[in-house]
């Protein structure tokens, strides 16, 4: 068996964790994507396959703020992300970390989305 790279082998625990977790109508899928540059955030309803609300660092209120892809960039997307969703009338959402380990940038996300108002 060949070798996986670090690409590969997210892709395939991310694929695991996407057996186990589903979002709902009434509880959707929070999923969030760390590149080396920039955060993005989306909840999505798996039964619709529709995403509801997304927030990014690519988002023109957070490029004002000079917002990357760093912890505080983590930060800005989850504090966007819980506003948005509450706004929406989503309390309670399945978290998705899409195959990166619970650290950095995909904890920061987390965080600030609970800190935000949103439940997990």
């Amino acid at each position: 068996m060949a070798k996986l790279n670090k690409h590969q082998t997210r892709k395939r625990r991310h694929r695991s964790l996407r057996n186990r977790l589903s979002g709902t109508p009434s509880r959707p899928r929070l999923c969030v994507h760390a590149s080396n540059k920039h955060v993005r955030a989306q909840l999505v309803d798996d039964s619709s396959g529709k995403t509801i609300v997304a927030a990014s660092t690519l988002d023109k209120e957070l490029r004002a703020n000079g917002s990357r892809g760093n912890t505080a960039g983590g930060q800005a997307v989850g504090k966007l992300m819980a506003e948005r969703a509450l706004k929406q009338n989503y309390q309670s959402v399945v978290f998705d970390r899409g195959g990166f380990r619970y650290h950095g940038v995909v904890k920061a996300v987390a965080e600030a989305a609970r800190e935000g108002g949103l439940n997990f």
